[in-house]
């Protein structure tokens, strides 16, 4: 098997861009609010609300949600292709949702907001989750695939 690249979906300055407002939010998030913008705990945030941190985290959610639709006003969105079974999706969510807890954060909170503040037990969680998506893709796409 060997590795193409398909240059026509290769976006650097998209890419680029898309991640210094991924910054330029964790930070303001952090310097304005004194909050990390990690997305599990923004959202369990709602499960148990104190009166006064529900409107900012609803805020951050629905500008999150509709960032797609202001994006879509101005360029054609892409169309999702998922090559997965309903029950695979379900077991992934959980999967994804018991990792959240025991790594007390998510994929944005250690890697964008915990890294940039140096947090050791953040390197630790990104240095897991990593090495558990490459071997996952390894074993699915290697080991795995007739």
């Amino acid at each position: 098997m060997t590795l193409t690249i398909a240059w026509t979906q290769f976006t650097p300055g998209a890419a680029l861009a898309g991640g210094a407002l991924i910054g330029l939010a964790a930070a303001l998030l952090l310097l304005l609010n004194g909050r990390i913008a990690g997305i599990s705990g923004i959202l369990g945030g709602l499960l148990r609300p104190a009166r006064r941190d529900v409107a900012w985290r609803v805020a951050f959610l629905l500008g999150l949600m509709g960032a797609s639709w202001v994006y879509g006003l101005f360029a054609p969105l892409p169309v999702p292709r998922i090559e997965a079974g309903t029950g695979t999706l379900m077991a992934a969510g959980l999967l994804v949702g018991v990792g959240t807890r025991y790594g007390a954060g998510c994929t944005s909170g250690h890697g964008v907001c915990g890294l940039s503040r140096l947090s050791p037990r953040s390197l630790v969680a990104t240095l897991a989750f990593m090495t558990a998506g490459f071997i996952t893709v390894f074993v699915l796409r290697h080991l795995l695939a007739g």
